[in-house]
């Protein structure tokens, strides 16, 4: 973010805290890693679905952050937030082309040693609100702590600089006495990974892609919530646009192809059209930017214990083809249990099925692409998930922002920036609940197999089984102190053999200073 919206951001966080209609809320947490893996990295459970806050086998951060929550019962509230991570971590080798020798070179390289994980402003008026800056955000639908990650808005990667408006929550449509409400969201926002880009891209050959623009939006439906049954069904959509692709081979730039972004893009963005208009032939036969989405749909049942089952799925889509639903069975099939007491042994448990197989077939031919060739017919295949002919794949800092069940770029240590295995098929469960009233517990598992993509498909099939057991304990004696342990395990040729510990002591408190 530039400073001039930083100063703005800050200006607001210090006037609500003198002037706070909500408590502020604050935490400090240290956290350590430790651990032994083939790549260097922290096993998968370890880094998943946290903010993209650790990735290396080894990590030492200190975590503080102070926040204020809107006040839903108020016509007009604002929220605020702030939130940095510091620390030290071990490295990883990523391969560099070295100009001089002609060889690949690995460089060591790690998170740095301070960042901003979270800054952030928001207003609220009635049930609509206006946030700027970078926020954590989870499924809007999906478990973010059971499930192995929403395909389009997870919590797995660090929040992406962005202006963000929709509704609060459901909000009832007129005339229908609160049978059908309606939520969505829009956003606009601009990616800071260029130096994590240039520093992990290899330089040999491909491209990389600078200076993106994101843009998100969503739209659900929902049946009323007061009742037994409930539906709720929509659709959301991601897409990269603007950005100078740039080209290397053997470390010399053979191509670049800059996309200054206008704000009749902003337009053309929202309400995808042809590309190559005006200055920008970047991808001129094709829709303008990079777009993929997920249908997606959950129907509740609430017993009369008040306890609750889901069943949910989400389907992918990258082009028509998968809006169609030509992709087969592709998508997250899920069901979750909601127990009514949240200090039951089995508070809360999630089973999930996820299947990327399909992809709408092998290939993609479009006969407009290619007017001098005999071959007359068409293939909608070959929607290789969350990659792109011009853009990096869908990624900040190395880390999925969608389900992480497709392995981050992050392993890539080759320096290469796209998806390798994004043919993936397998299971995910998690659990979680009390063992007694102040130790709580969470228990993830999955198996996988890969077979590559359809551009690099694998001679051989990639497999991978991953577990996570956690362990939380409130201390009685100190309100808010909390400690929290974590093993971890990842064995397979996909993402390679690891084991890790992550131990945190944790602090919450609550400063009111103006509140009642």
């Amino acid at each position: 973010m530039n400073k001039r919206l930083i100063s703005i951001i800050m200006s607001a966080l210090l006037v609500g805290v003198i002037s706070a209609e909500t408590p502020l809320h604050y935490e400090g947490e240290l956290l350590g890693t430790v651990g032994k893996s083939d790549s260097g990295l922290a096993p998968y459970y370890i880094m998943s679905n946290n903010g993209g806050v650790v990735t290396q086998s080894k990590t030492m951060n200190f975590r503080a952050k102070a926040w204020k929550d809107l006040d839903l019962s108020r016509r007009f509230s604002y929220s605020f937030g702030a939130d940095f991570i510091t620390g030290a971590s071990s490295e990883v080798d990523y391969l560099h082309y070295d100009v001089q020798s002609g060889e690949m070179q690995p460089i060591g390289r790690k998170p740095a040693a301070i960042w901003l994980q979270q800054l952030y402003a928001e207003v609220k008026y009635r049930g609509v609100f206006l946030m700027a800056g970078m926020k954590e955000r989870t499924s809007p639908l999906l478990n973010s702590s059971l499930g192995a990650g929403d395909f389009i808005q997870s919590n797995n990667a660090r929040p992406v600089p962005e202006v963000r408006v929709g509704f609060v929550d459901f909000q009832d449509i007129p005339f229908t006495n609160g049978w059908v409400q309606i939520q969505g969201e829009i956003s606009y926002g601009k990616y800071v990974q260029d130096d994590w880009l240039e520093d992990h891209y290899s330089y040999y050959g491909h491209f990389i892609n600078t200076g993106v623009w994101t843009h998100y939006k969503r739209c659900y439906f929902r049946t009323k919530p007061s009742q037994p049954f409930s539906v709720t069904v929509g659709m959301q959509m991601y897409a990269q646009f603007g950005g100078n692709a740039r080209t290397y081979n053997r470390g010399e730039l053979i191509k670049e192809d800059p996309y200054d972004v206008k704000f009749k893009d902003l337009v053309d963005i929202f309400l995808p059209t042809r590309g190559g208009k005006g200055d920008n032939k970047g991808d001129s036969q094709y829709y303008y930017g990079n777009s993929l989405g997920s249908w997606d749909f959950v129907a509740r049942y609430r017993f009369h214990d008040d306890t609750q089952l889901k069943a949910y799925f989400q389907w992918p889509y990258e082009d028509g083809s998968g809006i169609g639903k030509l992709n087969g069975f592709d998508g997250i099939w899920g069901l979750e249990y909601q127990n009514k007491d949240k200090k039951a042994i089995v508070a809360n448990a999630v089973i999930e099925y996820i299947d990327f197989t399909n992809q709408s077939g092998p290939t993609h031919w479009a006969p407009a692409d290619n007017l001098d060739s005999d071959m007359k017919g068409e293939a909608t295949g070959g929607d290789s998930y969350y990659n792109n002919f011009r853009y990096n794949s869908f990624m900040n800092f190395g880390m999925s922002q969608g389900t992480p069940f497709i392995p981050s770029t992050i392993y890539n240590q080759n320096g290469y920036l796209k998806v390798f295995d994004n043919r993936i098929r397998g299971f995910h469960a998690g659990v979680s609940g009390s063992l007694l009233d102040n130790l709580d517990y969470r228990f993830l598992v999955s198996y996988r197999k890969s077979w590559g993509s359809y551009d690099a498909p694998r001679l051989e099939k990639a497999k991978d089984t991953s577990f996570m057991l956690e362990a939380s304990y409130a201390f009685n004696q100190v309100k808010g102190l909390s400690l929290k342990g974590q093993f971890a395990m990842d064995r397979g040729n996909l993402l390679g053999d690891s084991y890790g510990v992550l131990v945190s002591l944790k602090y919450d408190g609550i400063l009111n200073l103006f509140g009642k």
